[in-house]
């Protein structure tokens, strides 16, 4: 069984779940931003907020004593793999839906200009 949080982590807890989900969200909001926009520019500012995700998780997991088991590290890890490669699977999934909606050009707001 996992022990509670100590009273002293209370705080580091609460920060860096908060932290997870600024994290995560600016993550995904950079993405999606430079995908639609096309500012290939900004795929380096997503990845380093993905960064504070990644170390923001490994924080609040350490502090909550998950990595005292096997299987709540390979959950952590899991969350982390998944949150990496999901706005990709969901941007190919929105290219793949929304490219019959403009036939007569060339090239849609989704697509890559050649």
């Amino acid at each position: 069984m996992i022990e509670p949080v100590a009273l002293q982590d209370f705080f580091l807890t609460f920060f860096s779940a908060a932290m997870v989900i600024l994290c995560g969200a600016l993550y995904a909001l950079l993405f999606a931003y430079a995908r639609v926009r096309r500012r290939q520019r900004l795929m380096p500012l997503a990845y380093l907020a993905y960064l504070g995700l990644v170390a923001s998780v490994l924080v609040l997991a350490m502090a909550a004593n998950l990595f005292a088991t096997g299987f709540w590290t390979f959950i952590v890890m899991l969350m982390l793999i998944g949150y990496l490669l999901a706005p990709h699977a969901i941007w190919h999934l929105c290219v793949g839906t929304h490219a019959h909606d403009h036939p007569d050009q060339e090239s849609g707001p989704y697509q890559k200009q050649s």
